[in-house]
């Protein structure tokens, strides 16, 4: 029998560690990768909406169209006690709340990020049953993966491990500009 498996993306966390490792995502073939593993139930990709940023919009529109559920939250602009500027671009309450919802009916959760903020989570997630696996990176320098969260995590992943098998070559990510053009 093939456990069952969800995915959840922190999509700004995912660009910024494949950035720092130089490659990019080919969301396709990761996909691919992880239904291999068992059966994919949900694949979530969270990120954050906001004008500067209005270019992953057809990013956001093609992973809709072959799979992913996303999930966007707009950035809310405040004022910080010095009169600064500041964004709070904060998706980590509804990645959770999303992952203890589909907890119960899954075997295996699969966390793209390093955050540990979401340590809590994958403690939380572990008493209903299923493992949790984190996928982020040591390699960076700073690390991306907070040690607490890679700790709790019942299997790390290396994310550069993952670069033949999901990344996009120099080719590929030339093309995939003008895809999502």
């Amino acid at each position: 029998m093939s456990e069952k498996v969800a995915l959840f993306v922190d999509g700004l966390n995912l660009h910024y560690a494949t950035k720092a490792l130089d490659f990019s995502i080919d969301f396709r073939r990761l996909l691919a990768e992880f239904g291999a593993r068992g059966v994919l139930v949900r694949a979530f990709y969270y990120t954050i909406i906001a004008e500067e940023f209005e270019t992953t919009r057809p990013l956001i529109d093609w992973l809709e169209y072959n799979g992913f559920t996303v999930r966007t939250t707009p950035v809310k602009e405040f004022d910080d006690v010095q009169g600064r500027r500041k964004y709070k671009r904060n998706i980590g309450v509804e990645l959770a709340v999303n992952a203890l919802e589909i907890a119960k009916y899954v075997d295996h959760i699969v966390l793209f990020s390093g955050d540990g903020d979401f340590r809590r989570l994958v403690e939380a997630i572990q008493r209903v049953g299923p493992r949790v696996t984190v996928v982020s990176s040591m390699r960076t320098k700073p690390p991306m993966v907070a040690d607490e969260l890679r700790r709790q995590a019942d299997t790390f992943i290396e994310l550069h491990d993952l670069k033949a098998a999901i990344g996009r070559t120099k080719e590929e990510r030339r093309n995939q500009r003008d895809e999502f053009s």
